[in-house]
C-alpha cells in the first residue's frame, strides 16, 4: 500500500485548493475547493478573494448575473455554493437526503403544535401555494409572508428546556423545499456580508428543467470531486464531509475504483490516476474566513491542525472559526480592529518568514475589505479573546 505522507497532504492542499498559487477566476476558485460553505454570506466572498484576484462586484456577477455558481442546500443541512454543473449530482443525492430529514422533522413539529393533524398533508399544500405564488415573481421570505398568512405562524420547539422557543415556521418550509431543488435562493436584497434572497423557481433562475441524477451516481460524482481536491482522506473524512451514510461513501469508492493508501490516522483514498506525489509549492500563507472548505474539509485533521490548538480555533460545535495557514498548517486565526484592518492572532511562534508573509496577506486583505467589518455568529475562542479590549 503506498504511503501518504503528511506533509505531502499539505503540500497536495496547498496546491489544490488555490492557496499557494491563486487561480483567476470566480468559478475557478470555487472548484479548487469542490464547493463553498455559504452558512454566512461573507464566507463565500472571502474564501473566493482569498484565491484569487476576484472584486466583490465579480463575485455577484458570478452568483446573481452569470450565476455560474449556485447557492443549495445540501450535505449535513448546510448551505454550500456549488458550480452550476454539479447542481444535478446534489439534487438528486445530498440534498435529496437532507429535504426527507427536513421533511420528516418538519411533520412531526406541526402535528406537535397543533397546526394540522396530518403535518405531511399541511406541508403538500404550503409547497403548492409557494409555488404558485414564485410563478409570478421571485419573493423575499418576508413577502412571501405575507402573501400567505400560514407562513406567519411560529413553532413552539422544545418545550420545558432552556433552549427552547418559538421558532419562525416560514424559514423552516422554504429550506426544506430550497433542499428538493425545485426553488432556489436567488438575488439578494442585502449587502454582500448579508443573506435575504429572493426564493426563485429553479428553472427560472437557470432557465432550465431540474433533473436529477440518481442517488448513486451523485453521490459518485461528489465523492470523485471530493478526492480530485481534497484526497487522500479516509472514509470517516467522506462520510462526515457528505453527510451521507458508510454504504453510500463505499459504493462510490467502488464505482470510482478509488485507490487504497496508507495514512498516518489509516487507510485513505485517492482516484487511480492521481497516486503520484505533488510537488512542493513555494512557501505560502494565506487567511481563510469562518467555516472555509479548507478548513472544513476532513474530519480527522491532525495533519494541518495541531490537536491542542482545536479548542481554540473550533467552537463547541465543531464550526472552524477564521484561520490564518503558514505552508498547510493552521497556525492561528484573524480578526478584525475596531477600524476595519486585518490583524493576524498567531497561536505560538509560527516563525519571523511566516509572520511576514501573514501580515501581506493581512495587508491584502485589509485593502480589499475597504473598511468593511464582517460579523460571525461562529467567532473561535482564540477570536474572541483577541476581541477583547
Amino acid at each position: 500500500m503506498r504511503e501518504i505522507s503528511d506533509g505531502q497532504r499539505r503540500a497536495r492542499l496547498g496546491v489544490r485548493h488555490a492557496l499557494a498559487v491563486r487561480v483567476e477566476t470566480v468559478e475557478e476558485a470555487v472548484a479548487s475547493i469542490a464547493c463553498l460553505h455559504a452558512t454566512e454570506a461573507p464566507s463565500v466572498y472571502l474564501s473566493v478573494a482569498t484565491r484569487c484576484d476576484a472584486t466583490r462586484e465579480d463575485i455577484a456577477r458570478a452568483l446573481y448575473s452569470d450565476r455560474s455558481v449556485v447557492k443549495q442546500l445540501a450535505m449535513r443541512r448546510t448551505l454550500f455554493t456549488f458550480p452550476r454543473d454539479v447542481l444535478p449530482h446534489v439534487w438528486g443525492s445530498a440534498s435529496d437526503r437532507v429535504a426527507q430529514v427536513l421533511r420528516t422533522r418538519l411533520a412531526k413539529e406541526i402535528e406537535a403544535n397543533g397546526i394540522a393533524k396530518r403535518g405531511d398533508v399541511w406541508i403538500n399544500r404550503m409547497f403548492n401555494t409557494v409555488l404558485e405564488a414564485l410563478a409570478d415573481t421571485p419573493l423575499t421570505t418576508a413577502e412571501l409572508r405575507e402573501q400567505i398568512p400560514p407562513l406567519s405562524r411560529r413553532l413552539h420547539m422544545s418545550p420545558g428546556k432552556s433552549y427552547g422557543g418559538h421558532m419562525p415556521i416560514a424559514p423552516r418550509v422554504l429550506s426544506t423545499l430550497g433542499a428538493t431543488g425545485v426553488v432556489l435562493r436567488g438575488d439578494n436584497e442585502g449587502d454582500w456580508r448579508t443573506s435575504r434572497p429572493r426564493w426563485t423557481l429553479t428553472e427560472e433562475w437557470l432557465g432550465e428543467a431540474v433533473t436529477k441524477a440518481p442517488a448513486e451516481a451523485g453521490y459518485r460524482e461528489l465523492v470523485r470531486r471530493w478526492l480530485q481536491r481534497f484526497g487522500p482522506g479516509t472514509e470517516a473524512d467522506l462520510v462526515w464531509w457528505l453527510g451521507s451514510t458508510k454504504a453510500a461513501v463505499r459504493q462510490a469508492l467502488r464505482d470510482l475504483d478509488a485507490v487504497e493508501v496508507s495514512l498516518a490516522e489509516g487507510v485513505g483514498y485517492l482516484l487511480p490516476d492521481d497516486v503520484d506525489d505533488v510537488p512542493e509549492p513555494e512557501p505560502w500563507a494565506a487567511l481563510l474566513p469562518v467555516l472555509d472548505p479548507t478548513t472544513m474539509g476532513w474530519k480527522q485533521r491532525d495533519f494541518y491542525l495541531h490537536p491542542e490548538d482545536r479548542p481554540f480555533l473550533f467552537d463547541t460545535n465543531g464550526n472552524g472559526g477564521s484561520t490564518a495557514w503558514w505552508c498547510g498548517r493552521v497556525v492561528g486565526c484573524w480578526v478584525q480592529d475596531p477600524d476595519g484592518a486585518v490583524v493576524v492572532v498567531p497561536r505560538g511562534d509560527p516563525g519571523a518568514e511566516a509572520l511576514a508573509a501573514l501580515q501581506d496577506e493581512a495587508e491584502r486583505l485589509t485593502k480589499w475589505l475597504e473598511g468593511q467589518k464582517v460579523s460571525t455568529v461562529y467567532a473561535s475562542r482564540q477570536m474572541k479573546s483577541a476581541l477583547l479590549p
